[in-house]
Protein backbone atom coordinates (compact mmCIF):
# COMPACT_ATOMS: atom_id res chain seq x y z
CA UNK A 1 0.00 0.00 0.00
CA UNK A 2 1.40 3.42 -1.00
CA UNK A 3 0.97 6.15 1.60
CA UNK A 4 1.56 9.90 1.57
CA UNK A 5 2.20 12.40 4.31
CA UNK A 6 -1.16 13.66 5.66
CA UNK A 7 -2.02 17.35 5.47
CA UNK A 8 -3.98 19.52 7.85
CA UNK A 9 -7.67 19.94 6.94
CA UNK A 10 -7.26 23.70 6.41
CA UNK A 11 -4.44 23.06 3.96
CA UNK A 12 -6.92 21.44 1.57
CA UNK A 13 -8.17 24.90 0.57
CA UNK A 14 -5.12 26.89 1.73
CA UNK A 15 -7.28 28.82 4.17
CA UNK A 16 -4.36 30.67 5.77
CA UNK A 17 -3.78 32.53 2.50
CA UNK A 18 -6.77 34.64 3.53
CA UNK A 19 -4.96 35.97 6.62
CA UNK A 20 -2.55 38.87 7.06
CA UNK A 21 0.71 38.40 8.95
CA UNK A 22 -0.68 40.40 11.88
CA UNK A 23 -3.80 38.24 12.02
CA UNK A 24 -1.69 35.09 12.01
CA UNK A 25 0.48 36.49 14.80
CA UNK A 26 -2.55 37.30 16.97
CA UNK A 27 -4.00 33.85 16.32
CA UNK A 28 -0.70 32.28 17.38
CA UNK A 29 -0.68 34.24 20.65
CA UNK A 30 -4.14 32.87 21.45
CA UNK A 31 -3.20 29.33 20.38
CA UNK A 32 -0.04 29.37 22.52
CA UNK A 33 -2.01 30.67 25.51
CA UNK A 34 -4.51 27.84 25.22
CA UNK A 35 -1.77 25.25 24.83
CA UNK A 36 0.05 26.46 27.94
CA UNK A 37 -2.65 27.71 30.28
CA UNK A 38 -5.79 25.78 29.34
CA UNK A 39 -5.28 22.40 27.71
CA UNK A 40 -3.27 20.87 30.59
CA UNK A 41 -6.11 21.71 33.03
CA UNK A 42 -9.36 21.86 31.08
CA UNK A 43 -10.42 18.24 31.59
CA UNK A 44 -10.12 18.64 35.37
CA UNK A 45 -11.97 21.96 35.30
CA UNK A 46 -14.74 20.42 33.25
CA UNK A 47 -15.02 17.40 35.52
CA UNK A 48 -15.09 19.55 38.68
CA UNK A 49 -17.47 22.07 37.06
CA UNK A 50 -15.16 24.94 37.93
CA UNK A 51 -12.74 27.31 36.25
CA UNK A 52 -10.35 29.90 37.79
CA UNK A 53 -11.96 32.90 36.11
CA UNK A 54 -10.02 35.61 37.92
CA UNK A 55 -6.65 33.96 37.38
CA UNK A 56 -7.36 33.39 33.71
CA UNK A 57 -8.74 36.91 33.24
CA UNK A 58 -5.52 38.47 34.50
CA UNK A 59 -3.48 36.31 32.13
CA UNK A 60 -5.82 37.04 29.22
CA UNK A 61 -5.66 40.74 30.02
CA UNK A 62 -1.88 40.63 30.01
CA UNK A 63 -1.86 39.42 26.39
CA UNK A 64 -4.55 41.86 25.26
CA UNK A 65 -7.41 39.40 24.72
CA UNK A 66 -10.13 41.19 26.72
CA UNK A 67 -12.14 43.70 24.70
CA UNK A 68 -9.41 43.37 22.09
CA UNK A 69 -11.59 44.66 19.24
CA UNK A 70 -12.51 47.86 21.11
CA UNK A 71 -10.64 51.16 20.80
CA UNK A 72 -9.05 53.06 23.68
CA UNK A 73 -9.33 52.67 27.45
CA UNK A 74 -6.60 50.03 27.55
CA UNK A 75 -8.15 47.90 24.80
CA UNK A 76 -5.98 46.51 22.00
CA UNK A 77 -8.05 47.89 19.10
CA UNK A 78 -7.54 44.94 16.75
CA UNK A 79 -9.62 44.30 13.66
CA UNK A 80 -12.71 42.10 13.83
CA UNK A 81 -11.09 39.19 12.00
CA UNK A 82 -8.24 39.05 14.49
CA UNK A 83 -10.76 38.96 17.32
CA UNK A 84 -12.59 36.15 15.56
CA UNK A 85 -9.37 34.15 15.15
CA UNK A 86 -8.65 34.58 18.85
CA UNK A 87 -12.14 33.25 19.62
CA UNK A 88 -11.42 30.29 17.36
CA UNK A 89 -8.33 29.36 19.35
CA UNK A 90 -10.00 29.96 22.71
CA UNK A 91 -12.91 27.68 21.84
CA UNK A 92 -10.51 25.06 20.51
CA UNK A 93 -9.55 24.93 24.19
CA UNK A 94 -13.13 25.00 25.48
CA UNK A 95 -16.39 26.84 24.79
CA UNK A 96 -16.39 27.97 28.42
CA UNK A 97 -13.12 29.84 27.92
CA UNK A 98 -14.41 31.58 24.81
CA UNK A 99 -17.60 32.43 26.71
CA UNK A 100 -15.53 34.03 29.48
CA UNK A 101 -13.79 36.28 26.96
CA UNK A 102 -16.95 36.90 24.92
CA UNK A 103 -19.05 37.94 27.91
CA UNK A 104 -16.25 40.15 29.17
CA UNK A 105 -15.43 41.89 25.89
CA UNK A 106 -18.35 41.59 23.48
CA UNK A 107 -21.17 41.94 25.99
CA UNK A 108 -20.11 43.74 29.16
CA UNK A 109 -17.27 45.91 27.86
CA UNK A 110 -18.98 46.57 24.53
CA UNK A 111 -22.13 47.75 26.34
CA UNK A 112 -20.11 50.27 28.35
CA UNK A 113 -17.92 51.26 25.39
CA UNK A 114 -20.88 51.78 23.07
CA UNK A 115 -23.57 53.10 25.41
CA UNK A 116 -21.83 54.23 28.60
CA UNK A 117 -20.91 57.68 29.86
CA UNK A 118 -17.32 58.86 29.79
CA UNK A 119 -17.15 58.37 33.56
CA UNK A 120 -18.36 54.77 33.23
CA UNK A 121 -15.85 54.06 30.46
CA UNK A 122 -12.95 55.46 32.47
CA UNK A 123 -14.02 53.63 35.63
CA UNK A 124 -14.59 50.18 34.20
CA UNK A 125 -12.96 49.61 30.82
CA UNK A 126 -9.25 49.83 31.72
CA UNK A 127 -9.79 47.52 34.70
CA UNK A 128 -11.78 45.07 32.59
CA UNK A 129 -9.27 45.12 29.73
CA UNK A 130 -6.54 44.23 32.21
CA UNK A 131 -8.64 41.46 33.74
CA UNK A 132 -8.67 43.13 37.14
CA UNK A 133 -12.45 43.57 36.96
CA UNK A 134 -14.90 40.98 35.65
CA UNK A 135 -18.19 41.78 33.95
CA UNK A 136 -21.43 39.92 33.38
CA UNK A 137 -24.44 40.66 31.17
CA UNK A 138 -27.91 40.35 32.66
CA UNK A 139 -30.51 40.15 29.89
CA UNK A 140 -31.99 36.64 29.75
CA UNK A 141 -34.72 35.65 32.21
CA UNK A 142 -36.12 32.22 32.97
CA UNK A 143 -39.28 32.92 30.95
CA UNK A 144 -37.86 35.43 28.46
CA UNK A 145 -34.93 34.17 26.40
CA UNK A 146 -35.78 34.46 22.70
CA UNK A 147 -38.27 37.23 23.54
CA UNK A 148 -36.27 39.66 25.72
CA UNK A 149 -38.79 42.45 25.12
CA UNK A 150 -41.09 40.69 27.60
CA UNK A 151 -38.59 40.82 30.47
CA UNK A 152 -40.11 41.26 33.93
CA UNK A 153 -37.12 42.86 35.66
CA UNK A 154 -38.05 46.49 36.24
CA UNK A 155 -36.40 49.71 37.32
CA UNK A 156 -38.39 52.50 38.97
CA UNK A 157 -37.18 56.07 39.36
CA UNK A 158 -36.60 57.23 42.94
CA UNK A 159 -35.42 60.82 42.73
CA UNK A 160 -31.89 60.69 41.34
CA UNK A 161 -31.79 56.92 41.83
CA UNK A 162 -33.40 53.78 40.42
CA UNK A 163 -34.82 50.80 42.29
CA UNK A 164 -34.36 47.54 40.41
CA UNK A 165 -36.31 44.35 41.14
CA UNK A 166 -36.32 41.07 39.26
CA UNK A 167 -34.00 38.28 38.29
CA UNK A 168 -31.89 37.04 35.38
CA UNK A 169 -30.96 33.48 34.39
CA UNK A 170 -28.02 31.73 32.71
CA UNK A 171 -25.61 34.57 33.36
CA UNK A 172 -21.97 33.68 32.62
CA UNK A 173 -19.45 34.94 35.20
CA UNK A 174 -22.30 36.18 37.39
CA UNK A 175 -20.87 34.84 40.65
CA UNK A 176 -17.45 36.45 40.16
CA UNK A 177 -18.45 39.67 38.40
CA UNK A 178 -17.46 43.10 39.70
CA UNK A 179 -19.85 44.91 37.38
CA UNK A 180 -23.16 43.65 36.03
CA UNK A 181 -24.81 45.10 32.95
CA UNK A 182 -28.48 44.86 33.90
CA UNK A 183 -31.34 45.39 31.46
CA UNK A 184 -34.73 46.34 32.88
CA UNK A 185 -38.15 47.62 31.94
CA UNK A 186 -38.78 51.26 32.89
CA UNK A 187 -41.61 53.72 32.28
CA UNK A 188 -39.44 55.03 29.44
CA UNK A 189 -38.76 51.63 27.86
CA UNK A 190 -35.92 49.14 28.28
CA UNK A 191 -32.79 50.66 29.82
CA UNK A 192 -29.37 49.36 30.80
CA UNK A 193 -27.37 49.89 33.99
CA UNK A 194 -23.72 49.24 34.87
CA UNK A 195 -24.02 48.11 38.48
CA UNK A 196 -21.28 47.44 41.00
CA UNK A 197 -22.08 43.94 42.26
CA UNK A 198 -21.18 44.92 45.83
CA UNK A 199 -24.33 47.08 45.90
CA UNK A 200 -26.89 46.00 48.51
CA UNK A 201 -29.76 44.10 46.91
CA UNK A 202 -27.61 42.30 44.33
CA UNK A 203 -27.31 38.53 44.68
CA UNK A 204 -25.74 35.92 42.40
CA UNK A 205 -26.51 32.22 42.85
CA UNK A 206 -24.33 29.62 41.15
CA UNK A 207 -26.23 27.26 38.85
CA UNK A 208 -25.06 23.70 39.50
CA UNK A 209 -25.64 20.25 37.96
CA UNK A 210 -24.91 21.35 34.39
CA UNK A 211 -24.11 18.68 31.79
CA UNK A 212 -22.69 21.21 29.33
CA UNK A 213 -20.39 24.26 29.61
CA UNK A 214 -19.16 22.85 32.90
CA UNK A 215 -15.90 24.81 32.69
CA UNK A 216 -17.88 28.03 32.94
CA UNK A 217 -19.48 29.75 35.93
CA UNK A 218 -23.20 30.30 35.32
CA UNK A 219 -25.48 32.19 37.66
CA UNK A 220 -28.95 33.34 38.48
CA UNK A 221 -28.99 37.04 39.38
CA UNK A 222 -31.56 38.29 41.90
CA UNK A 223 -32.30 41.98 42.44
CA UNK A 224 -34.21 42.93 45.57
CA UNK A 225 -34.79 46.67 45.87
CA UNK A 226 -31.40 47.19 44.25
CA UNK A 227 -30.80 50.93 44.56
CA UNK A 228 -28.50 52.44 41.95
CA UNK A 229 -27.66 55.98 40.94
CA UNK A 230 -28.80 57.51 37.68
CA UNK A 231 -25.06 57.82 37.00
CA UNK A 232 -25.04 54.01 36.71
CA UNK A 233 -27.52 54.09 33.84
CA UNK A 234 -26.04 53.62 30.37
CA UNK A 235 -27.09 56.95 28.80
CA UNK A 236 -26.74 55.77 25.21
CA UNK A 237 -28.96 52.71 25.70
CA UNK A 238 -32.46 53.97 24.95
CA UNK A 239 -34.25 50.88 23.62
CA UNK A 240 -34.09 47.10 23.21
CA UNK A 241 -31.80 47.71 20.24
CA UNK A 242 -28.88 48.33 22.63
CA UNK A 243 -28.73 44.85 24.22
CA UNK A 244 -29.48 43.27 20.83
CA UNK A 245 -26.45 45.02 19.34
CA UNK A 246 -24.35 43.67 22.21
CA UNK A 247 -25.63 40.17 21.44
CA UNK A 248 -24.68 40.62 17.79
CA UNK A 249 -21.10 41.30 18.90
CA UNK A 250 -21.05 38.12 20.96
CA UNK A 251 -22.63 36.04 18.18
CA UNK A 252 -19.89 37.17 15.84
CA UNK A 253 -17.29 35.57 18.12
CA UNK A 254 -19.29 32.34 18.14
CA UNK A 255 -19.08 32.14 14.34
CA UNK A 256 -15.31 31.73 14.67
CA UNK A 257 -15.33 29.97 18.05
CA UNK A 258 -17.37 27.02 16.85
CA UNK A 259 -14.83 26.49 14.07
CA UNK A 260 -12.16 26.13 16.75
CA UNK A 261 -14.11 23.46 18.61
CA UNK A 262 -14.77 21.62 15.35
CA UNK A 263 -11.13 21.81 14.29
CA UNK A 264 -9.99 20.36 17.60
CA UNK A 265 -12.48 17.50 17.24
CA UNK A 266 -11.30 16.68 13.73
CA UNK A 267 -7.62 16.90 14.67
CA UNK A 268 -8.25 14.61 17.62
CA UNK A 269 -10.12 12.08 15.50
CA UNK A 270 -7.43 12.11 12.80
CA UNK A 271 -4.68 11.47 15.35
CA UNK A 272 -6.68 8.71 17.02
CA UNK A 273 -7.55 6.97 13.77
CA UNK A 274 -3.91 6.91 12.73
CA UNK A 275 -2.92 4.83 15.77
CA UNK A 276 -6.07 2.89 16.69
CA UNK A 277 -5.71 -0.62 15.22
CA UNK A 278 -8.64 -2.76 14.14
CA UNK A 279 -8.67 -5.63 11.61
CA UNK A 280 -4.87 -5.66 11.32
CA UNK A 281 -4.35 -1.98 10.63
CA UNK A 282 -5.16 1.59 11.63
CA UNK A 283 -8.82 2.52 11.32
CA UNK A 284 -7.73 5.54 9.26
CA UNK A 285 -7.35 3.21 6.27
CA UNK A 286 -10.98 2.09 6.35
CA UNK A 287 -13.19 3.52 3.62
CA UNK A 288 -16.03 4.48 5.98
CA UNK A 289 -13.62 6.32 8.27
CA UNK A 290 -12.11 8.24 5.36
CA UNK A 291 -15.60 9.12 4.12
CA UNK A 292 -16.35 10.58 7.54
CA UNK A 293 -13.12 12.59 7.45
CA UNK A 294 -13.93 13.92 3.98
CA UNK A 295 -17.36 15.12 5.12
CA UNK A 296 -15.98 16.63 8.33
CA UNK A 297 -13.15 18.45 6.56
CA UNK A 298 -15.54 19.88 3.98
CA UNK A 299 -17.90 21.15 6.68
CA UNK A 300 -14.96 22.59 8.61
CA UNK A 301 -13.49 24.46 5.65
CA UNK A 302 -16.91 25.75 4.62
CA UNK A 303 -17.47 27.08 8.14
CA UNK A 304 -14.02 28.67 8.26
CA UNK A 305 -14.41 30.40 4.91
CA UNK A 306 -17.84 31.68 5.95
CA UNK A 307 -16.36 33.05 9.19
CA UNK A 308 -13.54 34.80 7.33
CA UNK A 309 -15.97 36.28 4.80
CA UNK A 310 -18.19 37.65 7.57
CA UNK A 311 -15.07 38.97 9.29
CA UNK A 312 -14.17 40.95 6.16
CA UNK A 313 -17.67 42.41 6.00
CA UNK A 314 -17.46 43.41 9.67
CA UNK A 315 -14.03 44.96 9.19
CA UNK A 316 -15.50 47.00 6.33
CA UNK A 317 -18.17 48.31 8.72
CA UNK A 318 -21.01 46.85 6.66
CA UNK A 319 -22.14 43.88 8.78
CA UNK A 320 -25.88 43.17 8.98
CA UNK A 321 -27.71 41.14 11.67
CA UNK A 322 -28.91 38.51 9.19
CA UNK A 323 -25.31 37.88 8.12
CA UNK A 324 -24.27 37.20 11.70
CA UNK A 325 -27.33 34.97 12.11
CA UNK A 326 -26.39 32.96 9.02
CA UNK A 327 -22.87 32.55 10.36
CA UNK A 328 -24.00 31.24 13.72
CA UNK A 329 -26.79 29.17 12.16
CA UNK A 330 -24.38 27.33 9.87
CA UNK A 331 -21.27 27.13 12.00
CA UNK A 332 -22.80 26.05 15.30
CA UNK A 333 -24.63 23.17 13.62
CA UNK A 334 -21.64 22.23 11.45
CA UNK A 335 -19.40 22.12 14.53
CA UNK A 336 -21.89 19.96 16.42
CA UNK A 337 -22.14 17.55 13.48
CA UNK A 338 -18.34 17.33 13.28
CA UNK A 339 -18.09 16.69 17.03
CA UNK A 340 -20.66 13.90 16.83
CA UNK A 341 -18.89 12.27 13.88
CA UNK A 342 -15.52 12.56 15.59
CA UNK A 343 -16.95 10.90 18.68
CA UNK A 344 -18.10 7.95 16.58
CA UNK A 345 -14.55 7.49 15.26
CA UNK A 346 -13.15 7.40 18.79
CA UNK A 347 -15.73 4.83 19.88
CA UNK A 348 -15.78 4.22 23.62
CA UNK A 349 -12.65 6.33 24.14
CA UNK A 350 -14.64 9.28 22.83
CA UNK A 351 -16.75 9.56 25.96
CA UNK A 352 -13.82 9.98 28.36
CA UNK A 353 -12.14 13.19 29.51
CA UNK A 354 -8.86 11.86 28.10
CA UNK A 355 -10.03 13.25 24.76
CA UNK A 356 -11.67 16.59 24.08
CA UNK A 357 -14.36 15.43 21.65
CA UNK A 358 -17.29 14.61 23.95
CA UNK A 359 -16.61 17.75 26.01
CA UNK A 360 -16.80 19.84 22.84
CA UNK A 361 -19.91 17.98 21.73
CA UNK A 362 -21.70 18.63 25.03
CA UNK A 363 -20.65 22.29 24.98
CA UNK A 364 -21.83 22.77 21.41
CA UNK A 365 -25.30 21.56 22.37
CA UNK A 366 -25.48 24.71 24.50
CA UNK A 367 -23.80 26.95 21.93
CA UNK A 368 -26.50 25.89 19.47
CA UNK A 369 -29.17 27.44 21.69
CA UNK A 370 -27.54 30.41 23.41
CA UNK A 371 -26.99 33.89 21.96
CA UNK A 372 -30.12 33.20 19.90
CA UNK A 373 -31.38 29.68 19.34
CA UNK A 374 -30.80 27.83 16.08
CA UNK A 375 -34.51 28.25 15.32
CA UNK A 376 -34.52 32.00 15.94
CA UNK A 377 -31.55 32.50 13.63
CA UNK A 378 -33.37 30.55 10.92
CA UNK A 379 -36.26 33.01 11.28
CA UNK A 380 -33.91 36.01 11.05
CA UNK A 381 -32.60 34.60 7.77
CA UNK A 382 -36.14 33.79 6.65
CA UNK A 383 -37.30 37.33 7.35
CA UNK A 384 -34.40 38.72 5.32
CA UNK A 385 -35.35 36.49 2.38
CA UNK A 386 -39.12 37.10 2.47
CA UNK A 387 -39.52 40.43 4.20
CA UNK A 388 -41.99 38.77 6.57
CA UNK A 389 -41.21 38.41 10.32
CA UNK A 390 -42.42 35.00 11.53
CA UNK A 391 -41.53 35.26 15.21
CA UNK A 392 -45.08 35.05 16.49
Amino acid sequence: MTTKDPIHPFDLLEVERELTEEQRAIQKVARDFVAKEVKPHIAAWYESSDIPVRELALKLGAIGMLGMHLEGYGCAGTDATSYGLACLELEAGDSGLRSLVSVQGSLSMFAIHEYGSEAQKEKWLPEMAAGRAIGCFGLTEADFGSNPSGMLTNAKRDGDNWIINGNKMWITNGTVADVAIIWAQTDEGIRGFAVDTKTAGFQANLIKHKLSLRASLTAELVFTNLKVSDADRLPGATSLRAPLMCLAEARYGIIFGTVGAARDCLETALAYAATREQFDGPIARHQMTQAKFAAMATRLNTAMLLALHIGKIKDAGKIQPQQISMGKYNNAMAALEIAREARSILGGAGITTEYSVFRHMANLETVLTYEGTHEIHSLVIGEALTGIPAYR
